[in-house]
């Protein structure tokens, strides 16, 4: 159910990306951080269905509480003129490719499972077969 929500949600989004003006050039480091705050949210939801703990609140206070949070660190940056957006990029990325591990694991180790127990059960058939040959 959670994963035909989110494919919804993917075909609204690129549709509603397709049809959406240009952003003007100093406004796009902004989104490009929200983004990626965003993706990492997105992220981090899929691993808690698998591993079984997701919560919709958790998920949409840290949806866009992760979004402004980087957006609101990306403007004080550009106000210091120091790139402090480059740390939440870094540590956003970081869970990215962590939570996109344990996903990756996931549907591997179920992958390995199926074909074992699919050769448990031929294996099971075919000792069958025999003891009714004797």
């Amino acid at each position: 159910m959670i994963f035909i929500v989110m494919l919804i949600g993917c075909i609204i989004g690129a549709i509603a990306g397709m049809n959406a003006p240009l952003i003007p050039y100093t406004y796009s480091g902004y989104l490009a951080i929200a983004i990626i705050a965003a993706l990492d949210s997105v992220f981090g939801g899929i691993t808690s269905v698998l591993k079984g703990n997701f919560d919709l609140k958790i998920f949409v206070t840290g949806f866009f509480g992760n979004a402004i949070l980087s957006i609101l660190l990306t403007y004080l940056g550009q106000k210091l003129n120091v790139d402090i957006y480059l740390a939440a990029i870094v540590v956003f990325v970081g869970r990215m490719f962590t939570n996109l591990s344990i996903i990756r694991r996931y549907y591997l180790d179920k992958w390995a499972n199926r074909k074992v127990v699919a050769k448990a059960e031929a294996i099971v058939e075919a000792n069958g077969e025999e003891k009714k040959e004797d």
